[in-house]
C-alpha cells in the first residue's frame, strides 16, 4: 500500500526535483532555521593529556541549559589550525552527546565505551583527529547530553539510569518533532540552528584557519545540512548517512530519527542533492555497503547523483564504499582524516 501511495505522491507533489543553485536558501526556509548565536562563551576548565590540549567550553543559545563543548588541539601547538566541527551521532543515545566521540579529562562511562566499540572502533575519534593537526570542536546539541530534556527515565531495575533515560527519550522524540513543526521550525531545523551557531563561534576564533565538518549517521546528517546551509564551512565528511530517499522502504524509514525527515524536504531535492548543494565545496561520503539502515540501490544512486553534481569540479568529491555495517570504524576514520588533511584548507 505504501509503495502505491509513494508513486501517487511523486506524481502529484513533484518529489525529488533536480535542485537548482537556490537550494541552500530554500532549504533554510523549509527547515525553519532560527537565528541562534553562541553567546556568553565561557572556558569552564582546561586540561592536558594524551597528546592533546583540551578546553571545556559553554555558551547559551537563548533557551534551555547552557551548551557544553570540548575544544581539542594537538598538545603545545598554538595555531592557527584548521578547525573541524565534529558532530556526535544519534545512535538511540541521548543521555550523552559530545562524549560519544570526544574524551574530557575523565574516562568515559561504560555505556559510552560500549557505543564506541560498536560504532567507532573503540576510538574517541575527535581526539585522534586533533592529534593529526586539527582544532576539533564537539558540542552537545538540542536534546542530547547537557541539552537533554528533564524526562522521567521510569523503572528498570536491571538497566542503568542512562539506558533508562534513552528509552524515555526515544519515546519523546516524536513530541519534539511535532512541537517544532507547530512552532514553524522542525527538529532538523533547531538542531541545524545550534550547529550553525557552533560553526560561527569556531570560525570567529583567531586560532582557527578554516572550518570543516564531519559526522557519522545522525552526525553525518548534521554535517551535510550544515555544509548546505553555511557557505563558510568548507570540507564536509558524511559517514553512513547518505542514500537516495526514493529508494527507502518502510523498514529503512522506521529505523531513522525525525532528524532525517524534515517536512517539505523531498519537494526541494533528493537527499544527495542536499549533500552536493554547495558544489564545488569539497565533500566526502563514506558508504557502509552492508548498512541495514540504507538500501544498497539508494547508496549507489546517491553516489551517481553526487558524482554528477561534481562533474565540473573533478577531485572535490570523494565517494568511498566500505564492506561494513552501520559504523565509522578506524579504517573509515583514517580515510576521512587523510582526505581532510588534503582538502580542509582549500578555497570554497
Amino acid at each position: 500500500m505504501l509503495g502505491e501511495l509513494a508513486e501517487i505522491a511523486r506524481r502529484d507533489r513533484g518529489l525529488f526535483p533536480r535542485p537548482g543553485p537556490d537550494l541552500p536558501e530554500r532549504l533554510r526556509d523549509a527547515l525553519g532555521v532560527l537565528d541562534l548565536r553562541a553567546r556568553d562563551v565561557r572556558v569552564e576548565r582546561r586540561w592536558t593529556g594524551a597528546g592533546l590540549d583540551g578546553e571545556e567550553l559553554s555558551w547559551t543559545v537563548g533557551f534551555g541549559p547552557r551548551t557544553r563543548a570540548y575544544l581539542l588541539r594537538p598538545r603545545g601547538v598554538a595555531g592557527p589550525l584548521p578547525g573541524v566541527l565534529a558532530m556526535h551521532c544519534h545512535a538511540g543515545m541521548k543521555w550523552a552527546g559530545k562524549d560519544k566521540i570526544a574524551d574530557g579529562p575523565e574516562p568515559p562511562a561504560p555505556e559510552i565505551a560500549r557505543l564506541r566499540d560498536r560504532l567507532y572502533g573503540g576510538r574517541a575519534y575527535a581526539g585522534e583527529l586533533a592529534r593529526r593537526g586539527f582544532a576539533v570542536l564537539v558540542h552537545d546539541v538540542f536534546a542530547w547530553g547537557g541539552r537533554r530534556f528533564p524526562l522521567d527515565p521510569g523503572p528498570g531495575p536491571d538497566a542503568s539510569e542512562p539506558d533508562r533515560y534513552d528509552r524515555a527519550a526515544r519515546d519523546h522524540e516524536h513530541v519534539l518533532a511535532k512541537t517544532c513543526t507547530l512552532l514553524g521550525t522542525s527538529f532538523t531545523g533547531v538542531i541545524a540552528s545550534e550547529d550553525l551557531a557552533a560553526a560561527a563561534y569556531l570560525r570567529s576564533r583567531p586560532d582557527i584557519a578554516a572550518v570543516a565538518a564531519i559526522g557519522l549517521s545522525g552526525g553525518g546528517v548534521r554535517a551535510a545540512v550544515l555544509g548546505a546551509l553555511d557557505s563558510g564551512v568548507g570540507a564536509v565528511v558524511v559517514a553512513a548517512a547518505v542514500s537516495s530517499f526514493r529508494d527507502l522502504r518502510e523498514e529503512h524509514v522506521a529505523a531513522h530519527s525525525w532528524m532525517l525527515f524534515p517536512p517539505g524536504l523531498t519537494r526541494l531535492a533528493d537527499w544527495p542533492g542536499v549533500v552536493a548543494s554547495r558544489a564545488p565545496a569539497p565533500r566526502m561520503v563514506l558508504y557502509a555497503a552492508a548498512d541495514p539502515l540504507f538500501p544498497a540501490t539508494g547508496m549507489r544512486r546517491a553516489h551517481r547523483q553526487i558524482t554528477d553534481a561534481y562533474r565540473d569540479a573533478p577531485g572535490l568529491y570523494a565517494g568511498m564504499f566500505f564492506d561494513a555495517p552501520h559504523r565509522f570504524d578506524r579504517t573509515m576514520q583514517d580515510a576521512a582524516f587523510a582526505w581532510l588533511a588534503e582538502t580542509a584548507g582549500k578555497a570554497r
